[in-house]
Parts: C-alpha cells; structure tokens; sequence
C-alpha cells in the first residue's frame, strides 16, 4: 500500500512539473496522463490535489461532468480546511447557474470558511456581502464591520 501512495506523489510531483512546458501540454497522450496523475492524487484524499485537480476541472475541463467533478472535489478540498477552494464555492454560489439561483446564505457559509482559514478577499467580500444583504442574506452591519476588520488584519 505504501509502495502505491508513493507511486502516486511521484506521478502527480512529476505531472504538476511537466505543467511548465506548453508544448507537451498540448500533446493529447501526455495530457490524459497528466489528468490520471492529479486524478489519482485527489482520489488519495490529498487536500492540495483535490484544490488543484477542482480547479482545473472547474475552469479547464471539458463538458458538465467536469464541471461537476471539479465543484466535488473543491468541496471536498473545502470541508478539509482549505481556503481557496472554500473562496471558488461562495462565488460559484452567488453567481447561481442555470439550475441554481443565486444564494447568498450559501455563499455566506463558504465565505466564511474561507475567511476562518485566512482568505483575505473572502473577508472583504464578506464583509461586503453582509452590508448589502443580497440573495436571501439579510443584511447585519454587526458582521460586515467584523468580516472587514477581519480583512484588514489578513491584508487587505
């Protein structure tokens, strides 16, 4: 089992390097290795492959099944603790889709995880989000002053 999992850190370690070359990205058989790499990864439960991998499939992948895929994983990497993914699902949720309105106590909800975990912009969005109150969110100047202090002391 061991011998596997290292297998796979090897394989994904090697695929997020050939990522610098464009001409071998362009080349169909190296890429659908490449997806295999960070799709094994991710499998592993790894939190930073599941964000990378969620992302690809959100903004590069092809069709809704990769679309859908690559907001499971962001969930998943979300739920771990991780930031940035948590930051993509709020603003996947305020933009709503064709299946979904825009929810702005989703939205809300990721935000805040993002912001806990030390998201600066998810902060400020935040913060923003609960001044004005849209999508369902009442609005709390209560939480729109702590989530922008909360921005101010991430950075921004």
């Amino acid at each position: 089992m061991v011998y596997w999992r290292i297998k796979a850190r090897l394989g994904y370690a090697v695929a997020r390097r050939l990522l610098r070359w464009p001409a071998l990205v362009k080349q169909p058989r190296v890429w659908a290795w490449m997806e295999g790499q960070f799709a094994r990864m991710a499998a592993l439960d790894d939190v930073a492959a599941q964000s990378f991998y969620g992302h690809l499939l959100l903004f590069r992948g092809r069709g809704f099944g990769a679309r859908e895929e690559g907001i499971r994983l962001l969930g998943k990497a979300a739920a771990a603790g991780d930031a940035k993914s948590a930051y993509q699902l709020g603003v996947l949720s305020l933009a709503g889709d064709t299946r979904n309105a825009p929810d702005g106590i989703e939205t809300a909800r990721w935000w805040t995880l993002a912001a806990d975990a030390g998201h600066p912009l998810a902060a400020r969005r935040l913060a923003e989000l609960y001044a004005e109150g849209e999508h369902g969110l009442a609005a709390d100047a209560e939480l729109a002053e702590r989530y922008s202090r909360r921005a101010t002391e991430l950075g921004l």
